[in-house]
């Protein structure tokens, strides 16, 4: 998933990191006859780096025929890389991106389908939000070894204080109108009357991660899903109108915390809020057996969530795609899953690291996001090359219309400049990605 956390973090470039396995003692020396893989990470979280780290020493150390060779690329300008680098010819065997880049990279012709290198023991075993996101043109290109959980926290405490009832599952999550009297009614014994965190204080992707499945569970999306040709008639759509109008309504009515601090939840200033798996632990110290997780609010077609994160790739310029493979399986089997997703936090990939996970298994603290993934509640972001503009438009019209913008004629120009970006690149045409591995 494209997250935003509120504390920046500086990234160190690690290149090469193989060479850090090598300065291991332990490290055997490399075979000639060894199929060398590159293959590039995102420097995201350093205990995800240290786990990815060890998982490689692992792999390498358990078998002889396959050496990889990992490199880490700051996520900040990790896309510009990936395009610099396939310009040049010289993009790695197998590459790790985030979700909603993945449409883009295929129909440029980077990545290579998986139908026949991954095993089917290993696909059925994946979530199928995981199979949603990597697939493209009724093909997997990619797969993820975790996904990702978005919902409300809530201080039960507070809830009960005004007689709220607490919904147990997506099926029985507030209505938009109830979350609404809700908030009023949590506002009358609030000292300033905000009462709701949002994460306004992130940004970028945050905006569309996090607030597209309102107006999704309202009837309308950011573009026409169908045949991915148009978002005016769907961004712009009045389903989509009405979710941000009653959005707008709550910061308008001053029931929002702007959530400076990034600490409006855990010091008790607010009631509910908005957030994902990486709140949880902080979340968990502050408020214990008080805090409970809550679907978001149904504007009528039922709770949505934002799904998605980061996957993982084989390039067209793989020379040796199954061993690229033999190494993805192994990230997916339900160790390496669930050390990866005790790293993050976030929600194993796969369904036997789920039931083992205690975090998300039945009963766990986290199961709804679980419940959600493979529930049919989660929506992928759309599912098509036009989605960075999109996102960037959406983004950008968000911020107008949380100061109070006129929702419809910001939705109408963000709409029309996603349909001239569509038109432009002549509606996207598929081609299928060949193979154009390095000599």
């Amino acid at each position: 998933m494209i997250q935003s956390r509120s504390n920046a973090r500086v990234v160190i470039v690690v290149v090469m990191a193989s060479l850090l396995l090598c300065a291991c003692e332990r490290e055997p020396a490399r075979d000639a006859t060894r199929t060398r893989l590159e293959v590039w990470a995102h420097a995201g979280q350093e205990s995800e780096r240290h786990t990815l780290l060890a998982q490689v020493e692992r792999f390498n150390r358990r078998q002889d025929t396959i050496h990889v060779d990992l490199t880490f690329v700051p996520e900040g300008t990790y896309n510009a890389q990936i395009q610099a680098a396939a310009v040049a010819g010289d993009l790695p065997d197998l590459l790790e991106f985030d979700g909603p880049f993945l449409y883009t990279y295929v129909w440029q012709g980077h990545l290579l389908p998986l139908e026949g290198l991954l095993s089917e023991t290993v696909r059925q075993d994946l979530l199928p939000s995981i199979i949603e996101q990597g697939t493209y043109h009724g093909r997997l290109y990619s797969v993820g070894t975790f996904d990702s959980g978005l919902a409300l926290y809530a201080n039960r405490r507070l809830l009960e204080q005004i007689g709220a009832r607490i919904p147990a599952s997506p099926r029985q999550a507030w209505t938009a109108a109830e979350f609404s009297m809700l908030l009023a009614k949590l506002a009358q014994d609030d000292a300033d009357g905000a009462v709701l965190d949002l994460k306004l204080n992130y940004a970028g992707e945050w905006y569309t991660y996090a607030f597209s499945p309102f107006i999704q569970s309202a009837g309308g999306d950011l573009i026409d899903r169908k045949t991915y040709m148009r978002a005016s008639g769907a961004l712009n759509s009045a389903a989509s109108v009405s979710a941000l109008t009653t959005l707008q309504s709550w910061i308008v009515r001053g029931y929002v915390d702007p959530n400076i601090d990034d600490a409006a939840f855990v010091s008790g200033r607010v009631a509910l809020a908005l957030g994902g798996h990486w709140n949880y632990s902080a979340y968990a110290a502050a408020l214990g057996e008080r805090l409970v997780l809550l679907p978001l609010p149904d504007f009528g077609h039922g709770a949505k969530t934002g799904q998605g994160s980061w996957n993982w790739g084989i390039t067209g310029h793989c020379a040796a795609p199954q061993a690229a493979a033999t190494f993805l399986e192994f990230l997916l089997t339900p160790d390496e899953v669930l050390a990866m997703a005790e790293a993050s936090g976030a929600v194993p990939g796969t369904r036997q690291a789920v039931a083992r996970s205690s975090r998300y298994h039945k009963g766990g603290p986290l199961r709804l996001f679980v419940e959600q993934l493979v529930g049919g509640h989660a929506v992928p972001r759309p599912r098509t090359p036009a989605y960075p503009l999109l996102t960037s438009l959406f983004q950008q019209a968000f911020d107008r219309i949380r100061s109070g913008g006129d929702v419809r004629p910001v939705l109408d120009r963000a709409a029309a400049e996603i349909d001239d970006e569509i038109e432009d690149n002549k509606g996207y045409p598929w081609i299928e990605p060949v193979r154009r591995a390095k000599q």
